[in-house]
């Protein structure tokens, strides 16, 4: 087998699996949220139905490079991914899982501050804030532009610092979490982590329901250490305006970065 062929193959079979991980997890969220809160998604069927279509765009514009890094890391070594525990010390385990989150956050914010300005915006932002409001099918309902910012952050990672093939999994399975949680429209984590002092410092759906509200402020993913740090930190948002039948009571124009 040629290595463009094997590359090719692994770049759609990292495709399918990014496909069918974001179709199981916003399904069993979308069903969750359908059975703790009736009627929230009423009316946003044709919303739903553009969230799923550009969510499985995006899913081979992040599947293709990690399929890419996958083969090499296969076949060449590329990567400092490794698969003996023993290779590094226990503690680094959580400690790896940490610092991928926390420059994932620090990529994100950047990215994120920056598709908020107006060209960025209306070129491709624009998009995953067509849906007014979010649902649990919108995490990865991006622009093409914007998908590839972020599906090059993890691929680019792994080249810098070791980790664990499962602690790798473990960053891949909160990344896909809370990316749909942050978005279904209501809180299904208990009130500490986001309105207790942990809460203070984490990001959940009810401060990530604010960016939706505002556009102009939190800006973060996993973490409010970056939008503390720079003022764009706005606090918790409500779920209140949002009522049976899918819309936001507010529909104000957008305020963007200037």
């Amino acid at each position: 087998m040629s290595a463009a062929f094997a590359i090719l193959l692994s770049a759609i079979a990292m495709t399918a699996i990014v496909g069918v991980r974001y179709l199981i997890t916003s399904g069993a969220f979308a069903l969750a949220t359908r059975v703790r809160h009736p009627g929230l998604y009423t009316g946003l069927d044709r919303q739903m139905r553009r969230e799923i279509m550009w969510s499985l765009a995006s899913a081979a514009i992040y599947g293709i490079p990690a399929g890419v890094v996958a083969w090499g890391w296969q076949q060449h070594g590329w990567t400092r991914i490794y698969t003996d525990a023993a290779d590094y010390p226990l503690w680094y385990l959580p400690v790896s899982v940490l610092l991928y989150l926390i420059a994932h956050d620090t990529w994100f914010y950047w990215t994120h501050r920056w598709m908020h300005r107006p060209r960025p915006f209306a070129m491709a932002h624009a998009v995953h804030h067509a849906s007014r409001p979010p649902t649990a099918w919108a995490a990865m309902a991006f622009h093409p532009v914007e998908a590839l910012t972020g599906a090059v952050v993890i691929p680019l990672l792994v080249f810098a610092i070791p980790i664990h093939v499962a602690a790798l999994g473990l960053v891949l399975a909160i990344m896909t979490v809370m990316g749909v949680t942050n978005h279904m429209g209501w809180e299904i984590f208990p009130r500490f982590m986001h309105s207790g002092p942990l809460g203070g410092w984490l990001i959940t759906a009810s401060h990530h329901q604010r960016h939706h509200a505002e556009y102009a402020c939190n800006y973060g993913l996993y973490f409010r250490i970056w939008d503390r740090l720079c003022g764009t930190d706005k606090g918790l948002g409500s779920f209140a305006a949002r009522r049976v039948g899918g819309r936001d009571a507010d529909r104000r124009e957008p305020r963007l970065d200037a």
